[in-house]
């Protein structure tokens, strides 16, 4: 085999990022509603890109101008797209409340508010955005809730993460010390006693907590004393994976599937892919400069993931763990035998018996090693 190379070619052993290849106001009324950035909910929708365009439908599905009049607020014209009235959120005698029908946005220039449809009903009942969307569609709030709920969470681990040495103590253990990759995975920590306090905090009830997974029924964290890896579909967090760095059992996911091969968005175009089992097999891999890498969180793939793995020609490297009782190559055999019936290459990568990624690199092992075995992996 040629020597490793890129997702456009062939694998390869590279320090790279492991990449594979306003609209201008014209108002004159209100300046403020051409692009004002104080209501706007950009960086709270990446939060929940989840249900963003749940939200834009909905606001899409009830203009603005209509809720306010269902709500007997009387308005003029004030040009084509504008109308003024009294202002809902306060008193005045003057009409300052300005709502524009092709923006579905309104501004006061008595009090100085504005916003969109959801902003109205924050500011009009003294509500939060989840308690907002609640009240205008209660079907897409529990599904808000969920998916920003697991944002929360995972930004609140990687804050633990250089709080507790222990945790990154355990990282370093385990091989894993480059900060711009830990950064890049999100990595956090778990320690246990404050999710809840944080989430409730934050408005979370406990029931959505508790769907989810983030903690049990005695209202403690479910993922205590882990390091934290959260598993992404796209933009969206689907689920969190912790591995235990005491003596609990070692693997934990929350309530819910764990979503399709892990960073696979980074590699669905390389022509050649290194399949390893678990999250410190991928950082280690990673660690060590080959790109090409994406992970299936255990031996037993999903529907999603063989999908993943076959919705294009390439050759897969299937590099698992090499145990003692060989069921890492046991269960890399059957999926080579999928894999070809699918009519995918697919390559088992040998590692020296009793290793698995991650082990062969804490141990000594090096990218050119890695790369070497690579090459005369066999079919």
């Amino acid at each position: 085999m040629a020597k490793l190379g890129h997702c456009a070619g062939s694998l390869r052993f590279s320090k790279n990022s492991g990449r594979c290849a306003s609209e201008k106001n014209s108002f004159a009324h209100h300046p403020c509603l051409g692009t004002p950035a104080w209501f706007s909910y950009d960086g709270l929708l990446r939060r929940k890109s989840a249900v963003g365009e749940d939200v834009e439908t909905l606001k899409r599905r009830t203009p603005l101008l209509n809720y306010l009049r269902q709500h007997n607020w009387t308005g003029h014209p004030a040009s084509r797209s504008e109308f003024v009235g009294l202002c809902p959120l306060h008193e005045e005698t003057r009409p300052s409340f300005y709502v524009n029908t092709r923006k579905n946005v309104f501004y006061c220039h008595g009090c100085g508010r504005g916003g969109d449809l959801i902003r109205f009903v924050q500011l009009s009942r003294g509500l939060s955005f989840r308690q907002s969307l609640a009240c205008l569609d209660p079907e897409i709030t529990s599904e808000a809730d969920s998916s920003a709920a697991l944002e929360e969470a995972a930004a609140f681990y990687r804050q633990q993460l250089d709080n507790y040495p222990e945790a990154r103590s355990y990282l370093s253990k385990r091989g894993l010390q480059d900060p711009t990759l830990i950064r890049e995975l999100d990595i956090g920590y778990a320690p246990g006693g404050i999710l809840r306090r944080h989430l409730t905090a934050q408005g979370y009830s406990f029931d959505v907590l508790r769907r989810l997974g983030l903690i049990n029924a005695r209202g403690a964290d479910a993922l205590y004393q882990r390091i934290v890896f959260p598993l992404r579909q796209g933009a969206h967090i689907v689920n969190l994976y912790g591995r235990s760095i005491g003596s609990a059992f070692a693997h934990r996911f929350l309530t819910g599937g764990k979503g399709g091969l892990y960073a696979w968005e980074k590699v669905r175009n390389c022509s050649e892919v290194i399949l390893v089992e678990g999250l410190f097999d991928y950082a280690a891999v990673r660690q060590a400069g080959f790109s090409n890498v994406t992970c299936s969180l255990g031996t037993h793939l999903n529907d999603t993931q063989f999908r993943q793995l076959c919705d294009g020609e390439r050759t897969v490297y299937l590099t698992f763990d090499v145990d003692r009782n060989q069921s890492g190559q046991q269960a890399a055999e059957q999926l080579a035998h999928r894999l070809v019936t699918h009519g995918i290459c697919a390559r088992r990568v040998l590692l020296p018996e009793g290793h698995d990624p991650n082990s062969f690199f804490v141990e000594g092992g090096n990218a050119h090693q890695f790369q070497s075995l690579v090459e005369v992996a066999q079919p």
